[in-house]
């Protein structure tokens, strides 16, 4: 099986989640949202085509990472490729968080999206609104988007949000430059 990709695997990463983590940037978004970080992903024909077996044997190299990331474009519209990347990244001990412009509730409705929902740890759902966008919030560009635990919500038949991300962050402690000048 093959999945589109963006870019190559990008490792290290502290911003797409928890950790330390690898992203898989896919290729293809259909929900165009304005003021997106990320409109060069959203041509369902731009990218590379890879086969998921050569990204999973990359992974594989990739020490000292905490996680993968789904990211993109929406992992979503690949969810077979994706799941399958997902299930083999559990198999390495890493967990997996997962972006989309999709919410979980409408992800439980399609058989295939489902079954990357049940190789997902955590989900960043929702589309990003201009509108709602914030520096202050953990892990996700606007207001809007839900930062899920999905075994937790697939247990207990709704959404169970990850608790310590639910608030904004506290940003009280801000740095200021020194009043002194060098000379």
């Amino acid at each position: 099986m093959k999945i589109r990709l963006a870019a190559d695997l990008q490792p290290d990463s502290i911003v797409d989640g928890e950790g330390i983590r690898t992203v898989v940037w896919t290729q293809g978004c259909p929900h165009n949202c304005p003021g997106c970080h990320n409109p060069g992903t959203h041509d369902f024909n731009g990218g590379a085509l890879i086969d998921v077996e050569d990204v999973i044997e990359e992974l594989k190299t990739i020490e000292n990472q905490d996680g993968i990331t789904l990211s993109g474009g929406d992992p979503v519209c690949q969810s077979e490729a994706c799941s399958m990347i997902a299930k083999a990244a559990h198999e390495m001990g890493l967990n997996v968080w997962c972006y989309t412009g999709f919410t979980y509730e409408m992800m439980l409705q399609n058989e295939k999206h489902r079954k990357l929902l049940e190789n997902v740890d955590v989900l960043v759902d929702g589309k990003f609104i201009l509108e709602e966008k914030s520096y202050d919030l953990y892990f996700k560009g606007s207001r809007n988007q839900r930062i899920i635990d999905v075994k937790k919500s697939l247990e207990e038949k709704q959404v169970v949000l990850v608790e310590k991300y639910k608030d904004e962050k506290d940003n009280s402690n801000h740095y200021e430059k020194p009043s002194y000048m060098f000379v």
